[in-house]
């Protein structure tokens, strides 16, 4: 009876360091990966890419590293965490700007944030947020950046600046246009964001992983019809 009982225990155990944008859409992934190999346990770790590639770099035990920019990953892959074959576009994103539901003020351009109304603007800080990096590029390219930078309010994750909007604590945020999904009732969508630079997640196994195989399984898994499918319920567009 015992031996029946641990038979569907999981035996292996899968760590994977996601940017915190895709917190519902690797959650439900999870899942149901663990469905299709029950064996296996996936346990997520959602964060900064920024915070979570200097985790991996000090040694956290990670198998699987999804960032929200092509930059961090290449950071990784300069650490010679990744291997440059090993890494793969998984989704595509957009950056928009959002305001409180009760806003009296709803901008539409990158200029309208200048305007009084507007005092507290979020952003992800630029040096390990790549949302705020964009936002920060986005308002460079638009001529506005040393007018509204005295405005801005710093935030550890982009999911950090939906919730100050969401609370009505700042006028307006930067962040995805998934993360607008997750938070439908409680924001309002202002504008997209104009950008040079696409907003490409890519995702790959970690050198060294102590579950080297069920890493690349899982890293499939995510690029495979299902896990597009999944991907594309929480707004991300196919890379």
């Amino acid at each position: 009876a015992v031996a029946g009982a641990c038979a569907g225990a999981p035996s292996r155990d899968l760590t994977v360091s996601a940017a915190a944008s895709l917190t519902e859409a690797f959650t439900e992934l999870a899942k149901h990966y663990e469905e299709k190999h029950p064996e296996t346990r996936v346990h997520l770790n959602f964060g900064a890419s920024g915070s979570l590639v200097q985790q991996i770099i000090r040694g956290a035990p990670v198998d699987v590293f999804a960032s929200a920019d092509q930059e961090t990953m290449g950071r990784a892959q300069s650490e010679g965490l990744v291997l440059a074959d090993t890494r793969h576009d998984c989704a595509v994103n957009s950056l928009v700007v959002i305001v409180p539901t009760d806003s009296k003020s709803t901008p539409t351009t990158l200029r309208d944030l200048e305007q009084a109304s507007i005092q507290r603007i979020a952003m992800g800080s630029p040096a390990t947020v790549p949302a705020g990096r964009y936002a920060q590029q986005a308002m460079q390219e638009g001529g506005v950046w040393s007018a509204l930078s005295t405005k801005v309010i710093h935030t550890q994750n982009v999911r950090q600046a939906l919730d100050y909007v969401a609370r009505g604590e700042v006028d307006a945020a930067f962040v995805y246009t998934t993360d607008v999904k997750a938070r439908r009732e409680s924001v309002n969508l202002a504008f997209a964001v104009p950008l040079s630079t696409a907003i490409r997640y890519p995702i790959a196994p970690i050198s060294g992983a102590k579950q080297p195989e069920e890493a690349a399984r899982f890293v499939s898994f995510v690029r495979s019809e299902q896990g597009q499918a999944i991907m594309r319920r929480y707004g991300f567009l196919p890379p």
